[in-house]
């Protein structure tokens, strides 16, 4: 659905007061008459549909009225190829004309790229074919343009040039009558449209490429809503279409080398999709489950449905009255910026793609609205997809092999994300890896780009025989379009430096088996506990509104104390010995540095160092060390929900059998390594001190 602006040009309406009765305006072109343009309904009588509008606070009511929407939809058609084949195989007049059509449009476009190839300019005119490209498919129908978005999140398939240009197409396409639209809306709803609405605007506020959208007032109620309204006859032109280009895919499949992704499995899924788009109930529920999962947030705002109101091809949801995310000088007139929404809308899509699973599967300006509160609207919810729950892991965990530069890890983690059968050999596609991110990662995470790490990443798929699964596609043509739309307002902007708080807080605070084995990899390594790392992931999880000192590290802690933590366990004892020695050292030094110099020549001393044998060098990485332990705290117990209550869980586990122990071999190790100190400092010649300074 475009994006429902209350100031779009060529929208009117007309209001007449009560007892007047109801006056109409006949549009141009529009052959219904009186029921062309309802402009306001006089005051009701005993036909009166009251009822249809439900109070949100009664859920038994909605549920009833939901389920009434869905008695309408009961028709709906889904995707089934067999049907499509038995349907369209015993017209084969209509099938040739539809064929020879899309034939002469991609047949063009073909012979083109087969001259470029010949004259050595297939690279060099990637761009103009793009374009040429998503000229045909805008000219070909909704099911092309519809084929075109999808293709815009395949860099498995499409070239980065190819993808930029189809990421722009737009369901731009001609309106249909009014007339039509106002006749499916009886038909549907199986009330004349004045008992339903009071006002209507007289044509369509937008068009896209399966229905168009008009703006009315519940008669009831005198809400403003949006109506939706599908094309006519749309599902007669998919169909066929669908029928033609599944008969290419298996012409593709068994000639194109080139090509190494089932196309029939990506054009099923594909249809499937585009379906459950003409299924407006099924789009109500979605609504519905989304905001539900997301909208719990104070700056994120979904619609509601009006499910009375709501048919397999009608959909009427409240009307949001904003401005598209990409017209910036419209939502800074209102006193917003364009990166707080951006930052709104990256924060919002990584929870999709990483919380529930569940988002948002037609990323486009046109369906994000910054409102005039400040808040993220999303609008338009036909085309919903789902993160497999290994995968929402596995991508977290790809970030930190990415962050590691282990370029095998990051191989590996291609099956978990199905983007490769595990017959595939991953070693040839290591160096490949190693070759593109080496580079990349030579700029620190504020400074990457997100969109040149997907096209480099891309390159990358487009040369091995990858998969890229719908999901992951999505998703990064989500993020893509909003680092885009930010860069319009802050050249500087970069997504990925908007993602890191998200990634660090998830790291620290989920119990995920997964996510609990990345963090652990990100913060040992070869036997040391990497205390920057950790102090960095705190950093930045702190931006994270949601960060919470109480949770942070409580995985970890779980893990180290269960049966399956002995290998962690050994290398939490080095490092508290490490830790605990530092601190007391640390005193030490401090305690002697303060002291006047006559108790400091009083003191033990030896070869010059102080009062303890310990090198100048060892000293400086001790007291950093106790430095950044007491930094961490420090990051820890400023946090806004900070409770000291939250070292109780600790100190209870450490009173259960294998906390003693646990701190039993600490206080063990400790005592062990200041011993040794204590005795190589007695038994070595002593020296007068030349330094007031440890």
């Amino acid at each position: 659905m475009a994006a429902m602006n209350l100031v779009s040009a060529g929208v009117h309406s007309f209001n007449l007061k009560a007892g007047k009765g109801f006056s109409i305006s006949k549009p141009k072109g529009c052959k219904l008459g009186p029921r062309a343009a309802l402009v306001e309904a006089g005051p009701r009588g005993d036909g009166s549909p009251a009822a249809l509008q439900v109070s949100r606070g009664d859920l038994a009511a909605d549920l009833q009225a939901e389920a009434r929407a869905m008695a309408r939809a009961a028709n709906a058609s889904v995707y089934s190829p067999e049907l499509l084949a038995n349907k369209y195989g015993s017209r084969p007049v209509q099938a040739a004309k539809r064929t020879l059509e899309i034939l002469v449009a991609l047949g063009s476009f073909a012979l083109q790229l087969l001259v470029d190839q010949r004259n050595g300019t297939l690279d060099r005119n990637k761009r103009k074919r793009a374009i040429k490209l998503k000229g045909i498919f805008t000219r070909l129908g909704p099911t092309f343009v519809k084929l075109g978005q999808g293709l815009s999140t395949r860099p498995d398939l499409c070239p980065p040039e190819y993808l930029e240009e189809l990421a722009e197409l737009q369901d731009a396409l001609p309106t249909f009558a009014d007339a039509d639209a106002f006749s499916c809306i009886e038909t549907e709803l199986g009330m004349p449209i004045e008992s339903l609405f009071s006002s209507i605007s007289p044509s369509p506020i937008a068009a896209a490429s399966l229905g168009q959208v008009y703006k009315a007032q519940l008669k009831y109620s005198g809400q403003t809503v949006a109506v939706k309204v599908q094309r006519p006859g749309i599902e007669e032109a998919i169909g066929l279409d669908f029928y033609l280009i599944r008969g290419l895919g298996f012409f593709i499949n068994k000639y194109v080398d080139i090509i190494t992704t089932d196309v029939i499995a990506l054009i099923d899924e594909f249809a499937r999709r585009v379906y459950q788009e003409l299924n407006y109930v099924q789009e109500g529920q979605n609504a519905r489950k989304f905001k539900k999962l997301y909208a719990d947030k104070e700056d994120i705002l979904v619609p509601d449905i009006y499910w009375n109101y709501t048919s397999g091809k009608v959909l009427t949801m409240e009307w949001v009255n904003g401005v598209k995310l990409n017209q910036q000088a419209a939502i800074e007139s209102q006193g917003l910026k364009v990166l707080d929404l951006v930052t709104t809308g990256i924060q919002c899509s990584l929870r999709q793609l990483l919380e529930y699973g569940y988002f948002h599967a037609d990323p486009h300006p046109g369906n994000l609205l910054a409102t005039p509160e400040g808040k993220l609207a999303f609008l338009d919810f036909g085309m919903m997809s789902e993160t497999p729950e290994d995968a929402r892991s596995a991508i977290v965990g790809h970030v930190v092999h990415m962050v590691n530069r282990d370029y095998e890890a990051m191989a590996r983690d291609y099956y978990a994300l199905d983007f490769l059968s595990t017959d595939v050999d991953v070693s040839p596609i290591v160096p490949a890896l190693r070759d593109f991110f080496d580079d990349a990662l030579n700029y620190t995470v504020s400074e990457l780009n997100f969109k040149t790490l997907v096209d480099g990443l891309g390159n990358v798929l487009y040369q091995y025989p990858f998969n890229v699964p719908a999901y992951y596609a999505l998703i990064l043509r989500s993020l893509t379009v909003l680092e885009g739309l930010a860069l319009y307002a802050d050249p500087n902007f970069k997504v990925l430096a908007a993602s890191y708080p998200y990634f660090a807080k998830r790291l620290l605070t989920d119990p995920n088996p997964y996510l609990r084995d990345a963090l652990i990899e990100l913060l040992f390594k070869d036997g040391r506990f990497r205390w920057n790392r950790l102090e960095d992931l705190l950093i930045e999880g702190r931006k994270d509104r949601d960060f919470s000192a109480k949770d942070a590290l409580q995985p970890v802690l779980r893990l180290l104390l269960g049966p399956d933590g002995e290998e962690l366990r050994n290398l939490t004892i080095k490092e508290a010995v490490r830790v605990t020695e530092a601190i007391v050292l640390g005193s030490v030094a401090d305690t002697y540095n303060s002291a006047p110099s006559f108790i400091q020549t009083l003191m033990i001393n030896g070869n010059g160092n102080g009062a303890l044998a310990i090198s100048t060098a060892d000293l400086e990485a001790t007291m950093e060390l106790r430095n950044q332990v007491f930094r961490i705290w420090g990051l820890l117990s400023s946090s806004e929900n900070f409770d000291p209550a939250l070292l109780q869980p600790i100190l209870q586990v450490l009173q259960q059998p294998e906390g003693r122990s646990l701190g039993g071999r600490v206080v063990g190790g400790v005592t062990q390594r200041l011993a040794a100190r204590l005795l190589q400092q007695l038994l070595r010649t002593p020296t007068v001190p030349t330094s007031s300074s440890l």
